[in-house]
């Protein structure tokens, strides 16, 4: 019988070869299978029980650093989530273990949403000044954020040749390999084109790093980290007292299109979730008919 150490090697080559998941994803998943193994002390996918897998979960819940912290309900259960891909894997590789109906995923509260208000939005994206390459950057990075609801790590990866400033819209390969379109305000556009005509360089790249010399380097691109930096260096700026990242201007962006009346499917489309529940953390904080209607038929003195 196959030891489930090279078990679980062949399911990330899987994810990598069959799936295209991400390196992140893959290094997420690796992680998390191995210290599922280590803990339970297993050689064969066999000795995989409902049992086991009970245990292990109340290990995990009560799992702490030296700094006496835990793991969060949403980390607990992508431990289960890489699992569950195991020994689903497994089956259809028709190797005996646990079926993967018999794991459930633990209940979570519902996750906490935080966005910028419009105030809050307009100071940040005023935030850069001057008509340096590096302002005019920093201006081009927070407009194609707000306007396109882009992952930093689909920003990143923006190349020149790929983007028609022109025409205000362009294809992006998101999550899962999944192609899906994108678009640019106005504001964006202007802030992207005076940006690139400044740019000297032949980088390939749309955001690069601002070299500090005319020695030319091999790679400019901006990496996640960087934009991180730059979108809270900003807010710190603005006066912004919130935990500002490049994924609470994505936030800010659904819950835009939704207050100001876009239907939940099309923001699912242009966020790229796969599921619609993804989409739906933002219908709590957007619905503005309820404090209408509230306020229309609330308490009203007979």
């Amino acid at each position: 019988m196959t030891q489930i150490k090279q078990l679980i090697t062949d399911y990330l080559e899987y994810l990598e070869i069959e799936k295209n998941r991400s390196q992140k994803t893959i290094e997420s998943y690796d992680h998390y299978l191995k210290r599922f193994v280590s803990w339970a002390k297993i050689e064969n996918p066999g000795e995989v029980t409902a049992e086991l897998v009970r245990k292990y979960r109340i290990y995990l819940n009560r799992w702490q650093d030296e700094k006496g912290r835990g793991l969060k309900k949403i980390t607990q259960n992508y431990h289960i989530i890489a699992l569950r891909g195991l020994l689903r894997y497994l089956a259809k590789r028709d190797i005996k273990t646990l079926a993967v109906e018999k794991v459930e995923l633990a209940k979570q509260s519902p996750r906490e949403v935080e966005f910028l208000e419009p105030e809050e939005l307009n100071r940040l994206l005023d935030a850069p000044s001057g008509q340096n390459l590096k302002s005019l950057r920093d201006k081009a990075v927070l407009e194609t954020l707000f306007s396109t609801g882009l992952r930093v790590s689909e920003l990143v990866n923006l190349d020149r040749n790929k983007i028609n400033i022109k025409k205000g819209e362009f294809s992006v390969r998101g999550k899962g390999d999944k192609l899906r379109l994108v678009f640019l305000s106005d504001e964006a556009r202007e802030k992207l084109k005076n940006y690139l005509d400044k740019r000297q360089d032949m980088d390939p790249a749309i955001f690069i790093r601002i070299p500090k010399s005319n020695k030319p380097e091999e790679n400019l691109r901006l990496t996640p980290r960087s934009v991180q930096r730059i979108v809270k260096y900003y807010a710190t700026k603005a006066g912004i007292i919130k935990k500002v990242s490049p994924h609470t201007i994505r936030h800010s962006f659904a819950t835009d299109l939704l207050t100001n009346g876009a239907d939940i499917r099309s923001v699912q489309v242009m966020l790229g979730h796969s599921s619609i529940s993804t989409t739906q953390i933002y219908t709590h904080v957007t619905n503005k008919r309820l404090k209408e209607i509230h306020q229309t038929f609330h308490d009203k003195k007979k």
